[in-house]
């Protein structure tokens, strides 16, 4: 038996990178996979793909800083395909490269509208609907920068230490619905994003990967797929009893 046969997921973000490689994971599993993106074009690739795979998808477009977006796309869903069984909430920006004293508010903001809004968003108007179904998974899109700082991204960083701080929230605050809620914490993952900026970086991918990973214990960047099967095990059943766990997708980068 497939490992999600007979659920039903929703996964923001699912247009490209772990999003899209978590969906057709998903869907080669046997879930029913609600894809959700602001790019619809890529968006609606993702579901085309999953389909012509012998998989079951929909596309919807998707704002997760925007409430009503997010309890409309929520509502569909369930109306569509019946039940909730999973929310994966990867969708997510990285904003500007400030440290904090030099950051605008309006940077701040249109980061944490995603970042931190979106999770809750979508959290909140999936919560009820996994209590109505009798248990259900989520797993949050944190990162390594959500369990220790560095010099970079400071916006980004912070965003992501709510999103681990909210998985643990919502973890205590829902096991008593058989709700289980996880974060994963990947560090630098080979998504067509990170493709960009290492064929810019002088020397290319070889150059920009062994900088990158000087700090792993595994020296290489980590793939899409890497990180959806980790999604794929705390979405599933083999995890019933796993909630409220931070887990680092990171090469060993936080061991050493």
């Amino acid at each position: 038996m497939a490992r999600l046969e007979n659920k039903v997921a929703i996964i923001t973000g699912a247009a490209s990178g772990m999003g899209r490689a978590t969906a057709e994971l998903f869907a080669r599993e046997g879930a029913t996979i609600a894809v959700t993106d602001a790019d619809v074009d890529r968006g609606e690739e993702t579901a085309r793909a999953i389909i012509s795979a012998g998989g079951v998808a929909r596309f919807w477009e998707l704002d997760v800083s925007n409430e009503n977006s997010v309890r409309t796309v929520v509502g569909d869903v369930v109306a569509h395909f019946g039940k909730l069984d999973v929310l994966i909430n990867c969708a997510g920006i990285i904003g500007v490269d400030k440290p904090t004293h030099e950051v605008s508010e309006e940077e701040w903001d249109a980061l944490f509208a995603v970042d931190v809004k979106g999770v809750f968003f979508a959290t909140k108007h999936v919560i009820p609907h996994l209590i109505d179904n009798g248990g259900g998974s989520i797993v949050n899109f944190s990162s390594i920068y959500g369990m220790v700082g560095n010099d970079e991204f400071t916006p980004y960083h912070v965003a992501k230490g709510a999103v681990t701080m909210q998985t643990k929230q919502d973890a205590a605050s829902y096991g008593r619905y058989n709700i289980r809620v996880n974060s994963v914490h990947p560090s630098t993952v080979l998504t067509p994003l990170v493709e960009g900026i290492a064929s810019a970086y002088k020397g290319g991918l070889p150059a920009y990967e062994k900088m990158m990973t000087a700090n792993q214990s595994i020296r290489r960047l980590g793939r899409p797929i890497e990180v959806a099967y980790a999604v794929l095990y705390l979405a599933s059943d083999e995890a019933s009893w796993v909630t409220g766990v931070s887990l680092p997708l990171d090469g060993g980068y936080t061991a050493r």
